[in-house]
């Protein structure tokens, strides 16, 4: 690691944004002031928020501190993952390809579509009557 005291990485899904700050440390993940655990009770959200520690194989070694705002829970698991990943590359360039690889590096841009005028959702338009 450098001089830097941490590394910034800013993660994105859906409505989503979090921003992670990650610093050496022993594996402690803080989200809006509580542990994962709290914060997140479900394990397979926890298990999405861990991925890019497992994958990179350093659990244990930082900390994170992030601060997430907007979506629903799926969305914001998936917005830490993304830049906890992105702030793991800025850590450690060797991280990157293992990452690029297990798809974590990659802004998922799929999103709820908007409603369009004259249609009763954004695709589905009123039953066509003949007569």
């Amino acid at each position: 690691m450098d001089k830097q005291s941490y590394f910034h990485g800013t993660g994105r899904r859906k409505t989503a944004t979090a921003q992670v700050k990650l610093m050496a440390g022993n594996g402690t993940i803080i989200i809006d002031g509580k542990p994962l655990e709290q914060r997140f009770p479900s394990l397979e959200h926890q298990r999405v928020i861990i991925q890019p520690f497992m994958a990179t194989e350093s659990n244990g070694k930082y900390n994170a501190v992030v601060k997430v705002a907007g979506g629903g829970i799926r969305g914001q698991s998936d917005a830490i993952a993304h830049g906890i990943s992105r702030a793991l590359v800025r850590a450690d360039e060797r991280y990157k390809p293992i990452l690029r690889q297990n798809g974590m590096l990659t802004r998922d841009a799929r999103a709820k579509e908007r409603k369009k005028p004259g249609l009763k959702r954004a695709r589905k338009a009123p039953q066509y009557t003949k007569r």
